[in-house]
């Protein structure tokens, strides 16, 4: 395949309209997938949701119509077209809160669409940026997601660069610092979201792609970082966060200690860094978050 019909069989990629249907049990079970015990986010007599339970779409696969064996997102249609050359890894993710989230029931409706196609060069991949626009029934939009994914054996075709980004992060010890657990079982009750990827539960398929083992979700972290930071910027008013953006960088495996490691900017916006205590590595890096002040 060259070059010119790699991008002509992307450009313009999205996915079919898609219908995920919740209720608050499914708020709750997100909730508890990503580490919450607080009451604010499990007991239905006074729910709210966690904002990053609008991730959930991305990689969805129960409550979701129209059925697949899988419902697919874009770097998924992507390996499709551009198999057997293709394998992917996320970069990067941004969520943006446009609304809160309805606690009890509901209906998010959505598509992926690919947005961005960069060349990162010679032996460092192609990189994908599409977008996921969540709606409710009645059309009114709650939350946007947009995720960077890298496909390796792709680039150096003379493509788009990819824009360099740099860091908030400040060059000083962390103003707040929130300590945490990943649970043993936690990428089993994360999938239970609708990530049924078979990397973060098979061991077999795990190791054959050069892991040690079944690894916790991306997203997981994500909610992680999430749900510290509102306890240490804003607690107990999850509808403030407008926006939340991180780097994923190294693996995260269950039964791991983390630490989240915040910055104060400017009002209403930090910088974050979700840390595995025991090698000192990021996680989450480079991560920027603004809320309501």
């Amino acid at each position: 395949m060259t070059n010119n019909d790699r991008e002509a069989r992307l450009a313009g990629l999205a996915t079919e309209w898609r219908t995920m249907t919740y209720y608050w049990r499914d708020c709750a079970l997100y909730a508890l997938a990503v580490g919450a015990t607080e009451p604010l986010y499990t007991y239905e007599k006074e729910l709210q949701a966690l904002p990053t339970f609008g991730v959930t779409p991305y990689w969805g696969a129960v409550n979701v119509s129209p059925k697949f064996p899988r419902p697919r997102a874009i770097p998924v249609l992507v390996e499709e077209l551009l198999r057997p050359e293709a394998s992917y890894v996320n970069l990067d993710y941004e969520f943006l809160y446009h609304r809160p989230i309805p606690a009890g029931k509901g209906s998010f409706v959505y598509r992926d669409v690919l947005t961005d196609l960069f060349d990162r060069g010679q032996g460092r991949g192609m990189a994908v940026r599409s977008q996921v626009e969540v709606f409710d029934e009645g059309g009114t939009l709650l939350c946007t997601n947009r995720c960077t994914t890298l496909f390796p054996t792709l680039g150096g075709y003379g493509g788009t660069p990819m824009p360099r980004k740099e860091s908030a992060i400040p060059p000083r010890d962390p103003d707040l610092v929130a300590e945490d657990h990943i649970g043993p079982a936690q990428h089993l009750l994360y999938r239970l979201t609708g990530d049924t990827n078979l990397v973060h539960v098979d061991r077999e398929v795990a190791v054959g792609r050069g892991l040690a083992g079944p690894f916790v979700h991306d997203l997981c972290a994500f909610g992680y970082a999430c749900r510290l930071a509102i306890g240490q910027l804003f607690p107990g008013q999850p509808a403030r966060l407008k926006r939340m953006y991180a780097a994923m960088k190294t693996v995260l495996y269950p039964d791991t200690p983390i630490a989240l490691h915040l910055w104060k900017l400017d009002e209403g916006q930090a910088a974050f860094r979700l840390v595995n205590t025991a090698t000192g590595k990021a996680i989450l890096d480079r991560g920027e978050l603004s809320w309501e002040p």
